[in-house]
């Protein structure tokens, strides 16, 4: 698909916000924006913030502006849709995980759901992207291969490739493309050398992981 001209909304956490590069210029969106001949973005970016809704209020309150909550904020004129989230509910999220079937932001399977149902029914026939999570690694605090223990957590979370498949499930009942980036983007922070490289923190991406997330996500795009 060529998307030159084309206005396109990215709705994600930290990660699209910006947190890691050195300017707005090495984000990922304004790469692509570069690549692709994008006449406009619009970033809906909030740091620390989930798809689901969240149950105990956090300590800053913008970090509950959950994706399904500020979805209904963006320009509904734009021509596409992209989506870049999830970690955060697999780190710090304390709504219950939930199962396929779940239809409402109060768990996490069903706040993709909701997502992805109301972005269809709102932008029609219009391409949808929705990236999954990126492996991350932030030395002893989080590690995507188990649980998370960060405090907020409530039992029942699941290590982070089971948050990674409720995206590419769910994707597949509404037309949605994807990018599994835990699989494809090709950078692993528990590798000391990809660590130092594409990363600030094994979370956040530096100017050459935005490359790189830039990069698959056009390859994607060209291939719908």
């Amino acid at each position: 698909m060529d998307i030159k001209g084309y206005k396109v909304n990215f709705l994600g956490d930290s990660i699209t916000e910006g947190v890691g590069v050195s300017s707005e210029a090495a984000r990922y969106d304004t790469l692509l924006a570069k690549m692709c001949g994008l006449a406009a973005t619009n970033s809906y970016a909030i740091s620390g913030s989930r798809l689901a809704h969240q149950i105990h209020p956090s300590e800053k309150p913008r970090y509950d502006l959950c994706f399904c909550g500020r979805a209904y904020d963006m320009d509904t004129s734009a021509d596409m849709v992209i989506v870049y989230g999830g970690v955060n509910d697999y780190i710090h999220g304390d709504a219950p995980f939930g199962e396929i079937g779940d239809t409402t932001p109060a768990t996490f399977c069903g706040g993709v759901y909701f997502l992805m149902n109301f972005l269809r029914e709102t932008y029609g026939a219009k391409p949808i992207v929705f990236m999954t999570p990126a492996r991350c690694f932030l030395r002893r605090e989080v590690d995507d291969l188990v649980v998370s223990a960060h405090a907020k957590k409530l039992p029942g979370g699941k290590p982070l490739i089971d948050y990674v498949e409720v995206i590419l499930e769910t994707a597949k009942q509404f037309g949605i493309h994807t990018v599994n980036l835990y699989k494809d983007l090709g950078i692993d922070p528990h590798n000391p050398q990809d660590f130092e490289t594409y990363t600030m923190d094994g979370l956040h991406f530096n100017d050459a992981g935005h490359q790189k997330l830039a990069q698959i996500l056009k390859e994607t795009i060209e291939a719908i």
